[in-house]
């Protein structure tokens, strides 16, 4: 799988208004399983969290579920989850979920998932990580975010250098294929120096 043996996913502990978002959890569940990569999410049983991860494991895939301990009864952990990690904070969360993950997903969310995805952007941007970020535009949910990164660029606050790199799809069956061509443009060496880094992010 081209290096990917797992996958980092952000979602909402809620399941929105649409039944696309929930359909697309479910469904994107169910290609995990079926290729054989490890899920790593926010650990909670709920939303589109829930589905995702229940879908995973309904059709026989692997689940890690990073959780701090103050939401493990607020988004219901996932004791399904083949790996349970509860941490101190939410930066341990984030450091873990990091650290398991050799690219990251984006699905509909709040807040929360859009601080995760914009962190990432970050820290990519910064020269930190070359692991794929993708973001799953179901039902053009993440339109605005992507025009306001336009605009950012065309107003020159990211700068010529910094781009913020990053792919879009509104087909889930499209991210494993995205995903795995980008990987292969990073080197071995690059792959290797996660680790180191996320002890200094």
């Amino acid at each position: 799988m081209s290096g990917i043996k797992s996958i980092c996913v952000y979602c909402a502990s809620g399941s929105g208004t649409n039944p696309a978002f929930v359909e697309a959890a479910r469904a994107f569940g169910r290609i995990l399983a079926e290729n054989g990569i490890r899920l790593v999410y926010g650990g909670g049983s709920v939303g589109l969290m829930g589905t995702l991860a229940d879908a995973v494991l309904d059709h026989g895939g692997a689940v890690t579920g990073v959780i701090p301990d103050f939401l493990v009864n607020r988004e219901h952990m996932l004791v399904r989850a083949q790996e349970r990690i509860i941490t101190g904070d939410m930066h341990e969360r984030k450091r873990v979920m990091f650290e398991r993950a050799d690219a990251f997903v984006a699905l509909p969310g709040g807040v929360g998932t859009l601080e995760e995805l914009v962190e990432q952007l970050t820290w990519a941007q910064l020269g930190r990580h070359k692991k794929p970020i993708l973001i799953l535009n179901v039902a053009r949910f993440w339109d605005p975010l992507c025009a306001l990164l336009d605009q950012m660029e065309e107003l020159q606050f990211i700068r010529r250098g910094m781009t913020v790199k990053y792919l879009v799809t509104e087909q889930v069956e499209e991210i494993l294929p995205h995903l795995i061509e980008a990987a292969r443009a990073v080197s071995e060496a690059e792959k290797e120096m996660a680790p180191a880094v996320a002890e200094r992010l």
